[in-house]
This record gives C-alpha cells, sequence and structure tokens, in this order.
C-alpha cells in the first residue's frame, strides 16, 4: 500500500475513533472527576451495589477501606485516607485503565463517620464529595442478615470458607439454612437504634450533595441505578452484578422462634417488617 494512502487511512481513523490510548492519570486531569462516598450499614446491601457501579467502564469504587482499624484511628488518619482516595493514589481492583469519572468508596456508619461527622461534613463539602446513602427498609431482614453472617464467620459451612457474599445458588442455598432465634428482648430497641442512626447520618450531611437509595427499591425497580448514573453524572450503562442473594424465602422461614418474632412486633410500627420484603 502507498505510504500517502497508509497515512490517510490512519488519519481517518483517528478522525472517526478518536485517540484509543491507554491514558494514565495526568492525561484525565484536565476532565473534571466526581468524587462520591457510598454511606450505608453492614448487611444493606452496599458490596452489591458496588458491583453495579464497578461494572461501569468510568467509575471507580474503592470498597469498605475503612473496615482497616488503623485508617480510622483518629480523624488525621481518617482524612489522609480520603485525600489518597480523592488525590486518585488509591490504586484497587477497582481501579480503571480508562478516565475515571467518579471515584469514591464505601462507608459504613460504624466506622468512625459518625464519631467524627463534624470533620467529615466539613472535608466532604471542602472536596465536593456526593454522598450515596444505601439502606435498608426492611430493618427485620438486615437483622436476620447480620445474624447469619456473624454465624456464618464461626461455622464456615462453604468449605472451611467464610463469604459475605455469593456467586452461585448453591452457595446462597447453603447460607441460607441457617435460622438465627432472635432476642425478644432486644428486637424492638435494637430496630429502633438501626433507625435512629440511619436517620442521624441523614441529617448530619444535608446540607452535603446526596442521594437516599434503598436496597429494596434497587432489587425491585432496576431503572434506580440510571438515577444513580445521572447522580454521578456518567454516561449511562447497563450495569450487571454477579452476586446472589442470599435470603430469599420468606421470613416465616428463615426465623428459628418466628411465633415469638410476629407477637412481639404486632401492633408496633415495625409490623410491616413481617410481610414486606
Amino acid at each position: 500500500m502507498p505510504f500517502n494512502i497508509l497515512f490517510f487511512a490512519l488519519v481517518l481513523f483517528y478522525f472517526l475513533y478518536g485517540d484509543l490510548r491507554w491514558k494514565p492519570k495526568e492525561e484525565c486531569a484536565c476532565n473534571p472527576v466526581l468524587f462520591f462516598c457510598i454511606v450505608s450499614m453492614q448487611r444493606s446491601g452496599s458490596g452489591w451495589f458496588e458491583t453495579f457501579l464497578n461494572s461501569h467502564i468510568n467509575v471507580s469504587s474503592n470498597g469498605e477501606i475503612f473496615s482497616v482499624g488503623k485508617r480510622r484511628a483518629n480523624v488525621s488518619s481518617i482524612l489522609e485516607t480520603m485525600d489518597r482516595v480523592y488525590n486518585l493514589d488509591w490504586f484497587s481492583s477497582a481501579s480503571k485503565n480508562e478516565c475515571t469519572a467518579a471515584v469514591g468508596f464505601k462507608w459504613m456508619l460504624n466506622q468512625g463517620l459518625v464519631e467524627h461527622h463534624e470533620e467529615i461534613v466539613e472535608y466532604f463539602e471542602r472536596r465536593r464529595v456526593s454522598v450515596i446513602f444505601l439502606f435498608r427498609r426492611n430493618l427485620l431482614r438486615r437483622m436476620i442478615s447480620v445474624l447469619a453472617n456473624s454465624y456464618d464467620k464461626d461455622a464456615k459451612p462453604l468449605n472451611g470458607t467464610h463469604k459475605s457474599h455469593v456467586h452461585s445458588a448453591v452457595e446462597a442455598n447453603i447460607l441460607a439454612k441457617y435460622r438465627p432465634r432472635l432476642n425478644i428482648t432486644l428486637l424492638i430497641p435494637e430496630l429502633n437504634q438501626t433507625k435512629e442512626t440511619a436517620a442521624k447520618a441523614i441529617a448530619y450531611f444535608k446540607n452535603t450533595r446526596h442521594i437516599v437509595l434503598y436496597y429494596e427499591d434497587l432489587v425491585n425497580n432496576r431503572t434506580k441505578l440510571k438515577d444513580v448514573q445521572e447522580f454521578l453524572r456518567v454516561p449511562y450503562r447497563d450495569l450487571e452484578s454477579r452476586q446472589v442473594k442470599i435470603h430469599t424465602a420468606a421470613l416465616s422461614k428463615q426465623i428459628e422462634n418466628w411465633n415469638e418474632v410476629q407477637e412481639a412486633l404486632t401492633g408496633t410500627p415495625y409490623q410491616r417488617f413481617l410481610f414486606k420484603d
């Protein structure tokens, strides 16, 4: 092929398809990157939700980084850790070769966030970090998941390993066999505490750009993921997750002392949890 024809073909390809090279961080510096934080509680679907986000080519959510105690030992260590993430110096399996349009991580309320909320609110406002709240509507189902996950850490029914999340129906069915016995005396106080903790967190960050999501809404209406992408200001994509839901049966099949639980919650504001997912 004559050189001039080859050159013309290369120019035309570049014009049509753009620069397809891998772009290091400095080449993306001119593009605005939205910073976000997923604020949640354990066993509220945040891990599942994060897999959806990370299936987006332009989103990097770096997991539960404050599960490591030394990173939340004090306010200074918390701020230093967040600086690494939002200065784009944090590398994990969620890191992308493509230009990243949204970068963040997930943060459980019991990992120093509530304790140091004033400093964190100030930091989020200064760095323009957007907050994605993710909670469960049915706090009774969350309680079952917490107890089952705690049991799994000790019993390890999956070939001697502990798994908080699974990717097959076989594994899910094995973990779902455990039926916890709930403490009736502590049942309502613990539900109250969980509800109040979530409400306080939303109140702390009321002036921070945020969106409030519920696990059940995401399960029943996947168009909610479009709302999330709009919130993150990233191009719309069909997002996917390989995780499989563990507890799918009716609550009466998942709680050992179901009759006692039903009696304790009947006539209370939590009665609806007995029948709704």
